[in-house]
């Protein structure tokens, strides 16, 4: 009960994240899956992809869209692609050793909170 508990939890803040700040699984969804469940860094990515498989923001996208902030065209061209380069990279990931995926995933986190700090 405890663990359904807690990915409520996660995944009500990851939610109210990505509506407000268009971010979730990166950066709270698989954080939170490895620290307070235990999952593997993997597991917590695969994990991730199978929320945003379906609903990837469905309703907080209805909104964006209906007051004007929503670029189809651009949306669809990197949906295209993010199919691709995901497909592409999940054949990679699996098969690296896990503190090489958790080293790769703290890298970017890291550099993308230098340039958020940093940045204008």
């Amino acid at each position: 009960m405890l663990e359904i508990i807690i990915l409520l939890a996660i995944g009500l803040t990851a939610g109210l994240a990505s509506g407000v700040l268009g971010i979730g699984g990166g950066i709270i969804i698989i954080p939170a899956l490895v620290y307070f469940l235990n999952y593997s860094q993997k597991m917590a990515q695969g994990t991730s992809l199978g929320l945003l498989l379906l609903p990837v923001g469905l309703l907080a996208v209805i909104n964006y869209y209906n007051s004007g902030y929503v670029n189809i065209k651009a949306a669809a061209i990197m949906a295209a692609t993010f199919v691709i380069g995901s497909y592409i990279s999940s054949k990679f990931a699996v098969s690296f050793p896990e503190n090489v995926v958790k080293k790769i995933f703290a890298v970017f986190l890291l550099f993308y909170a230098v340039k958020l700090f940093f940045g204008k």
